[in-house]
């Protein structure tokens, strides 16, 4: 008897506690697990932990629930089984995004090993990173990393291509700073010491100002409304700047997306590279649109981040296993 028929239970929390260290919106953490006994593990999105403002179409929230699939995927590799995803089930359900059940025995890789090895290890970074650069020859493996999973990687390393990209957060930002809704939407994700909670950010995840890079940050704290210009920039610790983008727009391709992130993720926290994440100008559709015709070769983008080495991290939290695991 194997150790999934033996405790089934069990190996579905290991499947769900993996997940759970995706990344998401706001730490929303938009995700549900459905254990099926000893056949696997369902995966649901949360529509009330969806941003209705921000993310009308649950873009991002599917984004971070494919995230959650990756490593649901690798965790069952680690237990040496191979995983079988079958997506969207339920024609009826789209909410139900995936059930993975366990294959065959198998052995996994030792590089699969390794990114899961780094599924602790990875954070989401926010303000300046270190001067020095990702290692040489990084760029060409996340790019093969996200073509795994079916999307693809545009690195931003022409000067005139990032101060456009730059612009463009820029112009997404200020939407999000100046509607007070979407400032109210924020804001109810948005956490004090004082109120601690186990998802949301804590507003005082970056204690510097959200522009001091070369692409505006989300403001959680507040800062711009004391200083509308910050103090001090570092434009050149910005780190690699980069889009995903697929073939496709839909469902479909944005569960595949969130999953080519979470892979490049790991793969660059495996050498102590993280990622801080400025999709504020795809949560406005001619922004989007913009950055679709002129700098994806015509690819619907996903994501836009800076990669690099961060000065220190500062893990999120995470809603406990009973909330998340039915």
């Amino acid at each position: 008897m194997s150790v999934v028929s033996a405790c089934p239970g069990h190996a579905s929390a290991f499947l769900a506690r993996a997940a759970i260290t995706a990344p998401s919106l706001h730490n929303t953490q938009p995700w549900h697990f459905v254990s099926d006994g000893d056949r696997g593990i369902e995966l649901h999105a949360l529509a009330e932990r969806g941003l209705p403002l921000a993310d009308p179409r649950g873009r991002e929230m599917v984004l971070g629930c494919g995230a959650a699939l990756f490593n649901i995927r690798l965790a069952m590799l680690h237990l040496a089984f191979r995983p079988l995803v079958d997506t969207f089930p339920d024609p009826q359900n789209l909410a139900h995004l995936a059930t993975v059940t366990w294959g065959a025995c198998t052995r996994p890789a030792p590089e699969e090993q390794r990114l899961y090895a780094a599924l602790g290890r990875r954070h989401t970074a926010h303000g300046p990173f270190l001067p020095q650069a990702p290692a040489p020859g990084l760029i060409e493996e996340l790019r093969e990393q996200v073509r795994r999973e079916g999307a693809e990687l545009h690195v931003v390393d022409d000067s005139a291509d990032r101060r456009r990209l730059a612009e463009l957060v820029r112009a997404g930002e200020d939407a999000h700073r100046t509607d007070a809704t979407l400032a109210a939407e924020q804001a109810a994700w948005t956490w004090r010491l004082a109120q601690p909670r186990n998802d949301g950010v804590p507003a005082d995840v970056d204690v510097l100002h959200p522009d001091s890079t070369a692409l505006a940050g989300r403001d959680y704290a507040g800062l711009t409304g004391m200083f509308p210009t910050p103090p001090r920039r570092w434009p050149a610790r910005t780190g690699l700047v980069a889009l995903l983008g697929t073939d496709r727009d839909g469902l479909a391709a944005w569960l595949r997306a969130g999953q080519a992130l979470e892979r490049m993720l790991l793969h660059a926290a495996g050498q102590g590279v993280m990622a801080a994440f400025h999709t504020q100008p795809l949560e406005v559709s001619h922004l989007r649109t913009r950055i679709r015709q002129t700098l994806t070769a015509g690819q619907h983008p996903q994501m836009v981040l800076r990669l690099g080495y961060p000065p220190c991290v500062r893990p999120l939290p995470r809603r406990p296993l009973a909330d998340v695991l039915s």
